[in-house]
């Protein structure tokens, strides 16, 4: 202040036509900062801290999650940055940060006369501080000293600057700027920025794009393209100018770049939705390498397929909210105060608290009556809802909504955009959860993994955490027992109400109607628990339970009495899935893998996943019972019901089953193509009916539907091959040895023998229980 007053003196002085006292005053102003500054760098210089560490650059560095093509995942840690080495940083980027940060960078020696002169006249002369910093001042500052703004450090940061500039090559200290600068968002260098703000890697930045992230060092929270998009634009357009007035970009370069159009991502919001599949990679690393997981740069390769993993979570998330929409209005999440005079910042800020989501959008209620809804979203666009687009929430618009579903200024609710139109709908935050695991069937590799509807809301993981009663998809295994037991797909079994003799036991087929004598075929095809009782009764329970536990299921889980035969046990999505590729692969047992390999932040192997070794030492079922079981299940998908998925997909080589437990608690379909196995799973986290009409065939199937027809696009058709021990006779699959019509027939149509009385199960060559 006191050397500004003197400035302000001497002006006053000039203005009277004193001018010659104020150059004198100028250079003795001039000359004692001189002066100052000798005695300072004579002082602060021999304390300056050495800058070998800047040789030797190894920074914190994230864990990394990636898909089994590349594509990154997930990033955890406190500091979100990829190292890049100059080379690998395009030009356009560097010209970008160069023409707004430090046009002359190539030229000085560390320090710009010309920007400390007019740092300096703007702090004497303005009052105000103003930054005078080149790009090596800046890595002085940033690796070696504090933010405080003090001569002192000024000082210090002008005597580093000089010292780094005499050991490092200009490429060198540009690198170590461009990998350490803070850009928001916990991003770390431009290669964190780029991912974070646009979702690629640096390299595949446009010239607009690297031109808005140049414009963040300066101030990253006040630019922030997710926060303050407008302030990031101006921004942008500054650093465009200056490119074009130092001469990196001509006249019609300039106008494509201001005219581009930029998709800047959601706060949070990852390239590719695998939160569930990162946190089990997060869990597994931590166990082994306890904090370094955050620090060393690991990284973990996973089996993911990037494409496979977001069409199932788009498919998820769709199903999802196809069955909330025909949920009533459960009211809003919340209400804040809304003043009648609220600007559109009082309005963002009442929803900073809230979390935002790329399909249920975040909006505020400014206006409401039973005919329109005026709202406005947490990006601050103002949208008019009226007509169908308020279907779900009239019973909270109206004047006699009771008090917890009312919707009136402040509200806050959820809002959708509708497809195929231009219009928005009010939504709500579903309440219901699923789960979609898909794998190879060949080496057990999880291409997709979908634990929750929102990671965010629950990380509770459903297909490894749920076990939940598999319903109707557990009849395929006990189907599998009986065809050892020499049960055909044309045997007959009785389709009726059992006699009243089960210690009151009173099962029901879920539709209540009985068909009498229906071949195997049919009645799986059609889901008849009587028939399946019937076969758990012949077999007895507790041979069932352990021929289904040759496909993985943990047999203590699976109930030693006959509601064995209703898939009233327990099982999860992955293992059920497990299960399933047995039956996709032709008998051989696969553990599901999810993380293949670990590196360190070289890209040195820490840990290889031991390639799966599937063979017949890994069989535990006969090949030809499993082709009769999967021909089964291709008659459910053709005919049985599931058979909107052949004419969904229009191909005939899809094998699965339908689930559904008592009273629509749980809602499963399970199936598989040869080369890929996936299970869709649907509920409540607290159990509860799904609805009296719901069943897996109307929640599971068109998810699963929806998933496979964009992971089997390239995938020719392909049925299972016919294996050795197996004849077509009288119109249906039989085994060799029952070619003669000798298998067995008529179970039910007379009494059942007891099951201690039936012959006991024949092992199945080259196979052994798990």
């Amino acid at each position: 202040m006191r050397l500004t007053n003197f400035w302000i003196s001497l002006r006053a002085k000039a203005d009277g036509r004193l001018w010659w006292l104020a150059l004198v005053g100028a250079a003795a102003v001039a000359l004692l900062g001189l002066i100052v500054l000798g005695v300072s760098a004579l002082v602060i210089y021999p304390q300056l801290p050495a800058i070998d560490k800047l040789n030797d650059y190894h920074p914190k560095l994230a864990l990394q999650v990636y898909s089994s093509d590349g594509v990154e995942l997930a990033s955890f840690g406190a500091e979100r940055r990829y190292v890049l080495p100059i080379e690998d940083i395009p030009k356009r980027m560097q010209d970008a940060l160069l023409a707004v940060e430090d046009a002359n960078f190539r030229e000085h020696g560390g320090v710009s006369l010309r920007g400390v002169l007019r740092a300096a006249v703007t702090n004497l002369f303005h009052g105000r501080r103003q930054g005078g910093s080149t790009i090596t001042q800046q890595v002085a500052r940033n690796f070696f000293l504090s933010s405080r703004k003090t001569y002192t450090r000024k000082i210090s940061e002008i005597l580093l600057a000089l010292k780094i500039e005499g050991q490092l090559s200009k490429d060198e200290i540009l690198e170590l700027y461009m990998n350490q600068i803070y850009l928001g968002q916990r991003a770390y260098g431009f290669e964190a920025a780029a991912r974070t703000y646009f979702g690629k890697p640096l390299k595949d930045l446009s010239v607009a794009e690297c031109a808005m992230l140049a414009g963040l060092p300066q101030n990253p929270s006040y630019a922030n393209p997710m926060t303050n998009p407008e302030r990031a634009r101006k921004r942008q357009l500054v650093v465009l100018e200056r490119m074009h007035e130092v001469g990196m970009l001509d006249d019609k370069a300039l106008a494509a770049a201001k005219a581009a159009p930029l998709q800047v991502r959601h706060s949070g919001q990852p390239l590719v939705h695998a939160e569930y599949v990162a946190e089990m990679a997060r869990q597994a690393v931590y166990a082994q390498y306890g904090e370094k997981t955050y620090t060393d740069g690991l990284k973990v390769y996973t089996t993911i397929n990037s494409v496979d993993q977001q069409a199932a979570w788009r498919a998820l998330r769709r199903g999802v909210l196809d069955y909330d929409r025909r949920q009533p209005w459960r009211g809003p999440e919340a209400e804040e105060d809304l003043p009648l005079d609220a600007s559109d910042s009082d309005i963002a800020h009442l929803l900073v608290d809230y979390r935002d989501d790329e399909d249920l959008r975040l909006a505020i209620v400014t206006e409401a009556s039973p005919r329109a809804m005026t709202v406005t979203l947490a990006t601050g666009e103002v949208l008019k809802i009226s007509g169908d687009g308020l279907r779900l929430a009239q019973p909270g618009l109206s004047a006699k909504a009771p008090n917890e579903l009312r919707i009136r200024r402040g509200a806050i609710v959820r809002v959708q955009k509708n497809a195929n139109a231009d219009s928005w709908s009010v939504s709500q935050w579903p309440e219901v959860q699923a789960a979609l695991v898909s794998l190879d069937p060949k080496n057990g590799q999880v291409r997709a993994l979908v634990g929750g509807f929102d990671f965010t809301q629950n990380q509770f993981n459903h297909v490894t955490q749920a076990w939940r009663q598999p319903g109707s998809s557990f009849k395929p295994f006990l189907y599998s027992a009986a065809l050892e037991h020499g049960v055909m797909p044309a045997s007959v079994i009785n389709d009726a109400p059992l006699p009243a003799s089960l210690g009151g036991w009173d099962p029901k087929n879920s539709d209540d109607k009985y068909d009498g004598p229906i071949t195997l075929r049919q009645a799986l095809a059609k889901s008849k628990n009587m028939v399946t009782i019937r076969l758990v009764q012949l077999l007895g329970p507790e041979n069932a339970r352990q021929w289904a536990g040759r496909f993985g299921f943990d047999v203590d889980r699976q109930p030693d009495n006959q509601t064995l035969a209703l898939g009233s046990g327990a099982t999860n999505p992955l293992q059920l899935a497990s299960a399933y590729a047995v039956l996709a692969n032709g008998g051989l047992r696969v553990a599901p893998l999810v993380i293949e390999r670990i590196t360190d932040a070289e890209d040195q192997a820490l840990f290889q996943a031991a390639p799966p070794v599937v063979d017949e030492g890994s069989r535990v079922v006969p090949q030809r019972n499993t082709y009769l079981t999967a021909s089964l299940l291709q008659e459910v998908t053709r005919s049985g019901t599931a058979a909107r998925a052949q004419a969904s997909l229009k191909r005939p080589d899809l094998y699965g089953k339908t689930g559904t437990t008592n009273e629509a608690v749980d809602a499963w379909f399970a199936g598989f193509q040869p080369s890929l196995v996936a299970v869709v799973w649907m509920g409540f986290d607290t159990p509860r009916s799904l609805g009296s009409r719901e069943s897996g065939g109307g929640l599971s199937l068109p998810i699963w539907i929806e998933y496979m027809q964009r992971a089997l696009r390239a995938t020719p058709v392909q049925e299972l091959p016919v294996p050795d021990g197996v004849l077509q006779s009288g119109g249906d699959w039989v085994y060799t040895e029952w070619a003669d019509g000798s298998y067995l027939s008529g179970i039910g149509l007379e009494n059942v023998a007891p099951a201690a009385t039936a012959p006991v199960m024949p092992a199945a060559s080259a196979a052994s229980a798990p």
